[in-house]
């Protein structure tokens, strides 16, 4: 048996990268299955050490968008309607007889994503044996007429938090509610780097994307302007900025640049190196606190029971935060709602105030998450009894 997973952009995403690995070890438990990673960039999950992890890795020049084999195949299914001979010969060789898993959890958040998983579910089903939506969480507003009989023809379908399966629900779409598979990712702890407090460091993530979503020009930006100041002026804690996807045309290391340059000679901020996402998990495990826009991010402080703020603009963060404390209010702030620059630190207050709560909170929840993250398992072998 093979297991094909795709929607995989490349492991420079570190919440990819941790689907992947979490992913992959599910469905070996459940289906005793190879694993066939068909990424977008083999290189990235090379580098970060995901080839260790899987079976395979394969790429393909005719979906290289670059390539001439893809823009050939794009135009003749544009102009002509007709899919080119390369094409329809990778897609039958890859997906062929195999259980086909989506893992691209945030096809259907966001208006770019929806039509681009729509046509290539289409593609696949017409070769694969069983077509899996893995992780994933809908926004409403995106469930046009096509994507709801995209979503129908699943075999199965995972939902990781429950704003999303209600709204599957709603809809009429059948789907299992689990928990994001990220909840199990193992850490690994490296040496701190200078200035990294242990238990006493502020976590910092910030994604360029809140860019496109914020309501006042660079309004987000100077919130977390505003918060590091905020620390440094009433707390003894440090502050440490962690990236946690590196794509040069989604790059969390620039607006942490940015962010950085302002506070570098305090001696009080560092900026942490690019590393896997274990690893990642690993620094942000000893934070006192966490700050995060990306979503995966969040997950490993989540999980590592570090009381956690998180920056959102998606009915992912909402839901999750609603599954873990029953609400999503004062554990994430919608960044398209934002009016002033202190927003966020007035959330930052409310998590430390209630910093020894939050984490026996999170201790008590986090082991049922991690049991939901494996209901997955039991999803996959239900599916292929029927």
């Amino acid at each position: 048996m093979k297991t094909v997973l795709y929607m995989h952009g490349g492991s420079g995403n570190h919440g990819c990268e941790a689907l992947v690995r979490t992913t992959a070890q599910i469905i070996k438990n459940a289906l005793n299955s190879d694993v066939v990673l068909w990424s977008q960039v083999p290189s990235e999950d090379i580098k970060y050490g995901v080839n260790t992890i899987v079976d395979e890795i394969v790429a393909t020049d005719a979906l290289n968008k670059k390539s001439l084999g893809f823009l050939t195949a794009y135009f003749k299914f544009r102009l002509l309607k007709q899919q080119d001979a390369l094409h329809k010969r990778f897609m039958k060789t890859l997906f062929k007889d195999s259980i086909a898993v989506s893992i691209g959890g945030d096809n259907y958040c966001y208006p770019w994503s929806a039509k681009q998983g729509v046509e290539l579910d289409r593609d696949i089903r017409k070769v694969c044996s069983k077509n899996v939506f893995w992780g994933c969480s809908i926004e409403d507003e995106f469930l046009t007429p096509d994507v709801v009989e995209d979503l129908k023809g699943f075999d199965l379908i995972t939902v990781r938090e429950s704003l999303s399966y209600k709204v599957l629900q709603n809809h009429g779409i059948k789907a299992v509610q689990v928990a994001d598979p990220a909840f199990l990712l193992e850490k690994k702890e490296l040496p701190l780097p200078k200035g990294f407090l242990e238990n006493n460091t502020v976590g910092v993530n910030i994604s360029p994307l809140i860019n496109d979503y914020e309501s006042g020009e660079s309004i987000a930006f100077e919130n977390y302007i505003k918060l590091v100041q905020y620390i440094l002026s009433n707390t003894d804690m440090n502050v440490c900025l962690i990236p946690h996807v590196v794509w040069e045309y989604n790059n969390d290391r620039t607006p942490i640049e940015a962010l950085y340059s302002r506070f570098k000679d305090t001696g009080r901020v560092i900026k942490l190196n690019d590393c896997n996402c274990q690893e990642l998990k690993g620094f942000i495990s000893r934070c006192r606190a966490f700050i995060g826009a990306r979503t995966h991010a969040t997950i490993a402080a989540y999980s590592t029971c570090v009381p956690t703020l998180v920056v959102g603009y998606s009915i992912k963060s909402r839901g999750i935060a609603k599954d873990l404390f029953g609400t999503c209010e004062n554990y994430v702030l919608p960044v398209q709602n934002m009016k002033t620059n202190e927003e966020l630190t007035e959330a930052f207050k409310y998590i430390m105030k209630n910093e020894s709560n939050i984490k026996k909170h999170l201790g008590s929840v986090i082991p049922q998450f991690k049991e939901r993250a494996r209901l997955a398992e039991k999803a996959l072998i239900d599916m292929l009894e029927v």
